[in-house]
């Protein structure tokens, strides 16, 4: 089941997180129906979930390439030392197409999700916005030609 154990969550929180992951659209009052719960109870537990940073938020997934982003990839990052680290951070937080960005082992320092229109305007991205941040001495770039599995982690 995972590292849930040392979160202080009981049986009835996961339940809720189980319900959420599947529709966070769904309301609290259906939540304590199927838990068999108050309502009330559900906003404390949820509200304890927010404070332990368990829950982060909630955000509407998008379909991308209906909003004509069709490009995807993902950029592995060579940068030059650890003191380059922060800002290459902070320079790459102000790329509007880079949704994700991960510290990693391996090959690369950090790996990139971008998400562009066209080739066109990841070449832009790739050449006049990430290779021109002082700190990265070079990358790697790898095209998703599709995404057979987009999901949450189940509890």
């Amino acid at each position: 089941m995972g590292s849930i154990s040392n979160a202080n969550l009981d049986e009835l929180d996961l339940q809720i997180l189980d319900l959420l992951i599947k529709d966070c659209r769904t309301p609290y009052l259906e939540i304590a129906r199927i838990c068999h719960v108050s309502g009330g109870t559900i906003h404390v537990r949820m509200k304890k979930m927010e404070d332990l940073g368990i829950i982060k938020g909630s955000r509407i997934i998008l379909n991308l390439p209906k909003l004509g982003y069709d490009v995807c990839c993902f950029v592995g990052i060579y940068v030059d030392k650890a003191s380059s680290f922060n800002s290459v951070f902070e320079e790459m937080s102000h790329i509007k197409e880079v949704v994700e960005l991960h510290l990693t082992t391996g090959n690369f320092s950090m790996f990139a999700k971008v998400v562009c229109s066209n080739i066109s305007d990841l070449q832009d991205v790739l050449l006049n916005k990430i290779n021109t941040i002082t700190g990265i001495q070079r990358t790697d770039t790898f095209i998703s030609l599709s995404q057979p599995i987009d999901r949450n982690i189940s509890l």
